[in-house]
């Protein structure tokens, strides 16, 4: 603590002495402790009292003694002895709740501040600070906490307490922390107290009965309780547990908070289990009370809770992930269902019967002993017998069926009721009424099948113990007696009117047997799962009190909220079911009449006769009701947007947010508004005009956009206040900027700021938030503590100079610092201008020129290197400039800190502009003032920056952390430090440390000394990493709330300004003066507490070109848009990062995130959730945002959209989503459902539906080109030979459906329109949907829904992420067409080949116009990567794609590459087989290691049967088509030729390998060392050998079918899926797991089998990899083919001059003129360019042509090309 300037004298000092002198809280013990200097010396104060020892006095920066530099060294550390700090100086005045604090003369204000003013002795504390110590050294003691822990929790508590004094009085400021944290109605502590039934011991004490011996508690033990059985009631163990809290001493709370906060700081993982938590501070609590633990002497060791309590849980869940191989930890193979996660281990604590599980190691259980003494035998428990899994997180889809069952019942049930209703010719219900009322009534018994789905797969995702099979059995039986009457009266009316139709007992059964149907149907559709049969959510019995307190207690809506709610359900539901009835359901009911009874005439089959092909209009007709059923669910989700834009849109405009409120007046009234929301006016005299506050403010503002070089110096002149001189006595008064009244005044008119800037955006959104209602703001000194969190892993501090102006590769085109010019020209310009100022400063102060030319030529060419890169001279001063201009754009933690930062500036403006007083105190002192404002905005705000890796950062990132530090020496720090083990060979010993800018440094390592070091059970690192990241650093967090920020954000200082204003949204300000222990259900201890403030975010890089558009767009409506009205009917869970939270709330309850890895992959969203199950409230800011990045090339886009889709999946399997899904009612279910998850199965189903159209219509061309169909008149008269199938309803059916796949996709851009439409005006939304239209945006939107879709589906399926990655970097970057060919191949191409070649039959047969967009669709799918990959279409670069292809198709078969055809193929192959468990070789790889193998049971479904079945298929439409004679010859049988066009290349395939097997095992021994290339020739003879033989196969197939195209195409389709079906079945039932090396394929060319290791495999591994190069060489010829295929694709635009120009504009949104310059080569390069292109451009030709010909050829020649061979006529 640094002592202050004037010497410390007693004479003003009443204290001074006589504390000194009473040494009761030196605890007398330093010797015990000796000297840790490592831990202890935190700054200058090495030497000060012994009481300055135990708490950190920020030792390095004193907040409020003047900074080292102005003193002298003497007096900082001249007055070692001095007594105790605390006593310096002048005692506060009485400072009065509110008010501002009256200062002393100035003198007096520099003596040693209070560290927690709000805390100080004469404000009727109840304990003082040094009490308060006391009780932290004390329990320190007793239980062997870390000292620096101590350290740490006390400036945590008494910060704590200082945040809530400042707005309250100290009294009631402990009073409702301790309800926060222990005892309150809202406290996490009492519900689980009540909810695990601790409660009943008291009552029953320590009687043999199992079940009910409980723990006894503190209430049952103060006061003699009569022990009567009424007590036993809920309501009585309440009251109790109230009157204990309140004759509480204040002492008492304040121990308990701080023993909470002791074990909550050293608990490390287990805070992520915050029951388990509970029960540890339960347990430690009654042992404190406990007369053992109160008469013990000495105190116990250092660390011992950290040794006996939190390593033995931490090892515990460590051990479900990982296992030691040699001294590392290792990823276990484990899926989620057979590790016990974070939420498994706190579910233990829930139940009574869970405590009673917990044993220790002689076997007694811990229930069994006394409740004192149980914290002391916690190192002997036995945790492995006390866990065990409560929900099983399977993989596998019937968790969609499970969470979201009223979802099937409402559409599935309906879609029956409607269909069935409308096809009656099915059943014969045109004649028999009863049998139409049954058949349409088995709606119902369709829902009660989906309802016992479901529960019979809930059984397999919970434990068979205690209260669910109950539960779920009851429930099933309810079920089969629902199905029963809902489906029995069917069979019987069926029987009874085929025997006598039209009875009147049947027509009332079926009436009666309707009605039943509906009600059940409603019931399943609206009652949640959870409360039927047996209530989970509002059940009064206690044993459901854990899962209500827990998982159900939502947080109530308000009536308005309420009632809007239902209605929009009401609306949504009304629209779609009408709609659907008249445009779905009506449009297809003709199409079953005429199709129903339509048999095929003379058609055979030489092996199946007539039975398949006289039933094809059958088999039509069910692919048709499918289709309906996909389009019947996703109309729903059309109707969702539609209705949920509109309530948002109302909302908006309620809120009085959007442009169409009077905007004119938005400028003008500015001033005002600023004065009324954002001052705390309310307590300030008013001798000050509101002119002259805000004008500081408004000043404040602009000047800080200059300063970011956003406006030019002539703009900030016109925007400014200026004061100028009035009257003649030299009065000055302020003038408003004109920018204010130019609005007003349509005379006048001037440029404030470049159109379209950065500048204007945010001003005007500035002006428009302040329209809506804002909290009332606190004055500064009143208002709360807030901390702002950064996790950051390895992301850029600081660009460095090499990366701002060098290329990144050959591929970049352009240097940062070009590309970040393009994109912020005027900044640059603005940048510029001021560095020439700078350097012509820095020139006067140097001295003149030497070389003195004062010409004026010169000037211009001077100053180039400004223009080009920011700075002339390479000083570092200038050179670091540019670094931070450009880092400032990027995305850097530099940009985050310095926008974050702006919170301590907002509040230093605040507090000296509502505080005018505290200027006049010091008068012209600046020093001393601006030493006021800092101590004020750094007791107000804190900000943590998690680097985990700071203590292994490189040179380079340590410099950029070092630079963070001195620019914002308040930044505080928090990372992981490791030590070596205490003994030789021990364990790493962790600790979590920080630091911040005024840490010192120690002179041995160079490194700053940590003010607290707290060690951590083990490596915290057990997740994804950035839950645990933030997890490790969140016991350095201050005050009340806490706000997650990402390491890509920025923030502004007119944002800043607001902070009181969102900090208000908590609803904590106005505290009542009651205890909230006086009475429960106090109206304002009633309401749930505010969990979550959510705020907007604004995509700061959505100017970069279509694709950055689309993504900020996309933000733009769901942060936003979708956000807005989500948070006002309760469905909002999500929250993005700008979000602030009640840190109390959080922390008590599981902290900011969960973290159990792969599960928890997107780990804020688990934070909403938990919050809302547990009864938080979260809402949302509209008048708030913050900037974010998001990277935008083509490649991050996906990566990000992989990453949300795989996020989904994990989340599908969660128990947040069980829960949410069962336990919900009906609109807030719904509201949850489309809100989230329902977004991505509706991607999943347009997908599907897409799929399922083109089969539809491959079979109705088969029925169309085969057929003789009738012609009608319009009249409707027949025309033609009678003998026709009447087909015509079924083309109209086709329309329709077209029409509403195409509204599907078109509705997802009206969200964005009408959000513009709102926020910028009418001209400005047009323009950006056009902008749109124009790039191609469909496209892309298809595309990126096929990727999320395909990325849930293979999450379900096989789990594990798995990247390919595309790597990052601008968007400017070329990719080339190999590595986008293997990124994208299996999520889409292979897809949308398969669509197009089944298009191209349906575009033969089937043509109308429709088809057209499903072209789009289908080849958006193949070739969206390419469209958007910037430069794709320079011709060079083209045919140097096509050599890198080549060369990627046949590379790494000689030796290991690490970018081959064949690795790809390895790795997506794997995802069925897994790897080998044995590692031979070489060690685990990163690539996918940790991923487990894929269960067979997911496998079969995805890999197996659907393959399967969609082979089938196609072969009986091929089978159709041939079964008709040929010029009255019947065709030969067409399954055999099938066959042997797909089977052929296989066995051709076999026969190759095995020749050249041979050959390579004789002689590769021989030939591999002298030619090392043998291999891959061997390899290249192989491939090449496999497409002839491909392509030979299939113009064998065109031949047979006489040269018939549409034939020929029908048949390729059935050869494609067969071969799939095939390859998928091999690889997943016959392969064995995979090596993780690639030593195998290079010894199959080789032929070296020997010195692979291998090993033993060595003889079992041939046999395997000739079955793998079968599959591989069918997948080869197929890649190779379908590669060239999209070159060819891809060519004709290259043909077109100018394309690469604008293709580029059509991207970048950059004018020709302004796009970026082609790269330069050396001439080096240019003749090897140039050469390959003429070498490969050839190839490229001739290959064309030749694919090109065996296509042409037939075609033209198909009547001459006649071979009478006899064999051929039998095939």
């Amino acid at each position: 603590m640094y002592i202050s300037s004037s010497p410390p004298s007693s004479d003003h000092d009443p204290f001074s002495n006589s504390q000194a002198a009473d040494a009761r809280y030196y605890d007398n013990d330093s010797d015990n402790y000796g000297r840790r200097d490592t831990y202890m010396s935190d700054g200058s104060n090495t030497g000060l009292n012994d009481d300055d020892r135990y708490y950190d006095h920020h030792g390095a920066y004193d907040p409020y003694g003047p900074p080292p530099d102005t003193d002298s060294e003497a007096e900082v550390y001249g007055t070692k002895y001095a007594p105790s700090a605390e006593s310096l100086g002048p005692p506060r005045m009485g400072m009065s709740e509110g008010s501002t604090p009256t200062f002393l003369d100035a003198g007096g204000a520099t003596g040693t501040r209070e560290p927690y003013p709000a805390w100080s002795p004469e404000r009727q504390i109840p304990l003082s600070k040094e009490e308060i110590e006391d009780i932290f050294l004390d329990l320190t003691q007793k239980f062997g906490f870390q000292r620096d822990s101590m350290r740490n929790m006390f400036d945590f508590t008494m910060q704590l307490l200082d945040s809530r004094a400042s707005r309250m009085s100290p009294n009631q400021a402990l009073l409702t922390l301790h309800a926060d944290y222990i005892g309150g109605q809202h406290a996490n502590y009492r519900k689980w107290y009540f909810a695990a039934q601790l409660d009943l011991d008291d009552a029953v004490g320590q009687t043999q009965n199992p079940g009910l011996q409980r723990l006894k508690s503190a209430a049952g033990k103060k006061r003699g309780v009569p022990k009567n059985a009424s007590e036993k009631s809920l309501n009585s163990a309440m009251d109790r547990w109230r009157q204990a809290m309140n004759n509480m001493s204040q002492y008492d709370r304040m121990r308990q908070i701080a023993l909470w906060l002791l074990c909550w700081g050293e608990a490390a993982q287990v805070r992520f289990v915050p029951e388990c938590l509970c029960f540890i501070f339960k347990c430690a609590d009654d042992y404190y009370r406990s007369p053992e633990c109160q008469n013990r002497v000495d105190s116990v060791s250092e660390g011992l809770y950290l040794r006996t309590v939190v390593k033995p849980l931490y090892r515990f869940i460590r051990d479900q992930g990982y296992e030691v191989v040699d001294g590392k930890f290792v990823r276990r193979e484990r899926d989620h269902e057979s590790i016990i996660g974070y939420d498994d281990v706190n579910q233990l604590f829930w139940y009574p019967e869970g405590i009673a599980r917990i044993v220790l190691n002689d076997k007694t259980r811990l229930v069994d002993l006394p409740p004192a003494q149980r914290f002391m035998q916690f190192e002997r428990i036995d945790w492995n017998r006390a866990f065990f899994k409560t929900y099983y997180e399977k993989r596998s889809f019937g968790h969609l069926l499970v969470n979201f069952n009223r979802i099937w019942v409402i559409h599935i049930a309906m879609y029956f009721f409607y269909t069935s209703f409308n096809s009656p010719t099915i059943y014969n219900g045109l004649n028999s009424p009863a049998m139409r009322w049954s058949a349409t009534a088995l709606g119902g018994a369709v829902a009660s099948a989906i309802m016992i789905a479901a529960t019979l797969a809930e059984f397999s995702y919970i434990p068979t113990t205690w209260n669910n099979t109950s539960h779920l059995t009851r429930r099933l039986l309810f079920l089969l007696i629902t199905l029963a009457l809902t489906g029995g009266p069917t069979i019987y009316i069926a029987i009874a009117e085929s025997t006598s139709p039209g009875g009147s007992l049947a027509l009332i059964l079926g009436i009666v047997q309707f009605f039943i149907s509906v009600v059940a149907t409603l019931l399943f559709a609206i009652l949640p799962s959870g409360r039927m049969f047996g209530d989970r959510v509002a059940g009064k019995s206690r044993k459901y009190l854990a899962s209500q307190t827990f998982t159900a207690s939502y947080p109530s809506l308000r009536y308005s909220a309420r009632l809007s709610s239902l209605l929009l359900w009401i609306l949504i539901f009304g629209c779609k079911l009408t709609e659907s009835y008249f445009f779905l359901t009506l449009s297809f009911k003709n199409s079953i009449l005429v199709m129903v009874g339509m048999k095929i005439q003379n058609c055979n089959d030489k092996y199946f006769g007539e039975a398949l092909c006289r039933n094809q209009a059958a088999f039509t007709l069910t692919i048709m009701y499918l289709m309906d059923l996909v389009l019947f669910f996703l109309d729903t989700f059309l109707w969702w947007i539609v209705w949920n834009t509109v309530l948002s849109i109302a909302r908006s405009f309620a809120l009085g947010l959007s442009i169409w409120t009077p905007w004119k007046d938005i400028y003008t009234r500015l001033p005002k508004r600023i004065y009324a929301k954002l001052l705390a006016t309310a307590d300030m005299e008013t001798k000050y005009k509101p002119k002259v506050l805000v004008s500081q403010i408004w000043n404040a503002i602009i000047i800080s956009m200059y300063r970011e070089h956003l406006l030019s110096i002539d703009h900030v002149q016109k925007l400014l206040y200026h004061q100028v001189d009035v009257g003649q006595d030299g009065r000055r008064s302020l003038r408003a900027p004109p920018f204010f009244i130019s609005q007003s005044d349509k005379g006048f008119k001037g440029e404030f700021f470049t159109p379209g800037s950065e500048a204007e955006r945010r001003i005007s959104f500035f002006a428009q938030s302040l329209t809506t209602a804002v909290p009332e703001p606190l004055p500064v000194d009143a208002m709360p503590t807030f901390t702002v969190l950064t996790p950051h892993y390895s992301e850029k501090i600081l660009l460095s100079l090499r990366e701002i102006i060098r290329e990144e590769d050959q591929n970049t085109r352009v240097t940062l610092l070009e590309y970040l010019k393009q994109l912020h020209p005027v900044e640059w310009d603005n940048f510029v201008k001021d560095t020439k100022i700078l350097a012509e400063e820095s020139a006067m102060y140097s001295g003149p020129t030497p070389f003195g030319s004062e010409e004026k030529g010169q000037s211009k060419t001077d100053d180039l290197p400004f223009y080009c890169i920011g700075f002339k001279s390479a000083a570092p001063e200038f050179t670091l400039r540019t670094r931070i201009w450009a880092s400032l754009r990027a995305q850097t933690l530099y940009r985050t800190v310095s926008g974050m930062m702006n919170y301590a500036k907002a509040i230093k403006l605040l507090y000296r502009v509502e505080n005018p007083e505290v200027v006049q105190l010091f008068g012209g002192n600046t020093d001393k003032l601006e030493r006021e404002l800092e101590r004020m905005s750094r007791r107000k705000f804190k900000f943590v920056v998690s680097m985990q890796r700071y203590s292994k950062f490189n040179r380079e990132e340590q410099e950029n952390a070092e630079f963070l530090l001195r620019a914002y020496p308040d930044l505080q720090i928090a990372y992981l430090e490791e030590e070596p083990g205490r003994k030789e060979g021990g364990e790493v010993r962790l600790f979590s440390a920080l630091i911040d800018g005024h840490s010192e440094f120690i002179p041995e390592t160079g490194r700053r000394r940590p003010k607290f070091r707290i060690e951590l059970p083990g490596n915290p690192i057990l997740g994804d990493g950035k839950s645990d990241n933030q997890n490790h650093a969140i016991i350095f967090y201050r005050g009340e709330y806490l706000q997650l920020i990402d390491a890509n954000q920025d923030n502004y200082l007119e944002e800043c300004l607001k902070i009181r204003n969102v900090l208000g949204e908590f609803e904590e300000y106005a505290v009542s003066s009651q205890s909230p222990y006086a009475q429960w259900g106090h109206k304002e201890f009633q309401r749930n507490p505010v969990a979550i403030v959510g705020a907007r975010e604004y995509i700061f890089s959505e100017n970069i070109g279509i694709l950055g558009d689309l993504a900020a767009g996309k933000e733009q409506t769901f942060g936003t848009l979708t956000a807005r009205s989500l948070a006002w009917i309760g469905g909002k869970l999500h929250y993005g990062h700008p979000d602030f939270l009640n840190a109390i709330y959080m922390t008590t309850r599981g902290g900011v995130s969960k973290a159990q890895k792969g599960l928890h992959l997107n780990e804020d969203i688990y934070a909403g959730m938990n919050a809302f199950g547990r009864g938080g409230r979260i809402k949302h800011t509209e008048y708030y945002q913050c900037g974010k990045g998001r990277d935008l090339g083509f490649g991050t886009i996906l990566n990000f959209q992989t990453k949300i889709g795989t996020g989904m999946g994990e989340q599908m399997l969660s128990r947040e989503y069980y829960y949410l899904g069962t336990q919900l009612p009906i609109d807030r279910f719904l509201t949850f459902y489309y809100g989230h998850p329902g977004f991505h199965i509706h991607n999943m189903l347009v997908i599907l539906s897409v799929q399922v159209f083109i089969t539809t219509m491959v079979y109705l061309g088969t029925l169309r080109s085969q057929l003789l169909l009738c012609q009608y008149t319009s009249s409707g008269q027949l025309i033609g030979a009678t003998g026709c199938y009447n087909l015509s309803p079924v083309f109209e059916w086709i329309n329709h459906c077209i029409i509403s796949i195409f509204l599907v996709f078109l509705i997802a851009y009206l969200p964005l329109f009408l959000q513009e439409l709102v926020e910028r005006g009418a001209v400005k939304a047009v323009f950006r949907l056009t902008k749109h239209f124009m790039s191609l945006s469909p496209a892309f939107e298809v595309f990126g829904t096929r990727i999320s879709s395909h990325s849930i589906a293979s999450n379900l399926t096989f789990g594990g992420a798995r990247y390919i990655a595309t790597g990052r970097g601008f968007a400017t970057t070329r990719i080339s067409f190999s590595i986008l060919y293997s990124r994208f191949a299996g999520p889409s191409i292979y897809l949308g080949m398969r669509q197009l070649v089944m298009l191209l039959y349906v575009t033969i047969t089937l043509y109308t116009g429709w088809v057209v967009y499903f072209w789009v669709t289908v080849l958006s799918l193949c070739i969206a990567p390419f469209l958007f990959n910037p430069h794709q279409f320079s011709a060079a670069d083209f045919i140097v794609d096509y050599r890198e292809f080549l060369r990627w198709m046949n590379r790494g078969n000689s030796r290991v590459h690490q970018n081959s055809w064949i690795g790809y193929c390895r790795l997506s192959r794997t995802m069925i087989t897994g790897y080998k468990k044995k590692k031979l070789g070489l060690p685990s790889e990163k690539l996918s290691g940790d991923v487990p193998r894929a269960g067979w049971r997911a496998v079969i479904f995805s890999e197996v049967l659907f393959p399967v079945v969609m082979a089938i298929l196609m072969v009986v439409a091929y089978l159709f088509v041939k079964s008709f004679p040929v010029d009255g010859v019947q065709p030969p049988s067409p399954l055999i030729r099938i066959a042997i066009i797909s089977l052929g290349p296989i066995v051709w395939n076999a026969a190759v390998l095995l020749l050249l097997f041979m050959i390579s095992l004789f002689l590769g021994p021989l030939l591999d060392t002298p030619y090392p290339k043998f291999g891959s020739v061997m390899a290249f003879l192989a491939h090449s050998l496999g497409v002839v033989g491909m392509i030979g196969f299939f113009e064998f197939l065109w031949f047979l079918e006489s040269w018939n195209v549409a034939h020929a195409v029908l048949g390729l389709i059935a050869v494609i899926y067969i071969q799939r079906a095939i390859h998928k079945v091999l690889i997943s039932v016959f392969l064995s797991r995979e090596f993780k090396h690639d030593e195998t394929n290079r010894a199959w060319w080789t032929g070296k089998w020997y010195g692979r290791g291998l090993g033993s495999h060595a003889i079992s591994q041939p046999a395997r990899e000739y079955v793998v190069k079968i599959i591989e060489l069918s997948l080869w010829s197929s890649d190779f083919l379908t590669g060239h295929f999209l070159l060819l694709l891809l060519t004709p635009p290259i043909l077109v001059p100018y394309i690469d120009c604008v293709h580029s504009t059509m991207l970048f949104w950059l004018r020709p003129s302004k796009q970026i310059r082609a790269p330069l080569y050396s001439i080096k390069q240019k003749r090897q360019r140039r050469w390959i292109i003429i070498k490969y451009g050839t190839l490229y030709v001739l290959a064309i042509a030749s694919i090109a010909a065996l296509i042409a050829i037939p075609l033209i020649l198909r009547q001459e090309l006649h071979y009478n061979c006899s064999v051929c006529q039998r095939v």
